[in-house]
């Protein structure tokens, strides 16, 4: 299977096919980032437009559940060139006929959604860091910088 790449009239003009052809999923926003897009839909970063040398293509998110549909569809991890070392990102390429309509998109947007999802629900909080001055207890304040009195004393 060959995949097509699109070279389009500017990638603004093809970021905004491409969110159209992710329509099923909401109103989607297509912002610069590193040379291509990221396209997003409630701030959630879901595909990707860029050119890796053969003109722009639209790269949707990928994680462990989703891989082997992209992979048994044929299509391309996205996979740049870093220092001359090759690096991958959970991203395929999206398959040829997809490209045609909204409605051919629609399953592998909802995939690319998905997966989005669940990796914003594993990323970890932050955790609360407390400054504690030597000689404090937290929760407890101390007067000019010496460590407050046990209760009672």
């Amino acid at each position: 299977m060959v995949i097509r790449r699109f070279m389009a009239a500017s990638s603004n003009e093809f970021a905004r096919y491409s969110c159209e052809l992710l329509s099923s999923l909401g109103v989607c926003v297509a912002r610069r980032m590193f040379g291509g897009h990221g396209i997003s839909l409630d701030g959630l970063t879901l595909a990707i437009v860029a050119d890796l040398g053969g003109g722009e293509m639209l790269w949707l998110k990928a994680d462990d559940d989703s891989r082997a549909q992209f992979e048994a569809a044929l299509c391309q991890r996205f996979v740049y060139l870093a220092k001359g070392k090759a690096m991958g990102m959970n991203y395929y390429s999206a398959p040829e006929e997809a490209m045609e309509s909204p409605e051919q998109m629609a399953p592998w947007a909802r995939l690319a959604l998905e997966a989005a999802l669940r990796a914003r629900k594993s990323q970890k909080k932050p955790v609360k860091r407390v400054s504690v001055s030597r000689g404090q207890v937290p929760g407890h304040p101390s007067k000019k910088g010496r460590p407050s009195a046990p209760d009672g004393q």
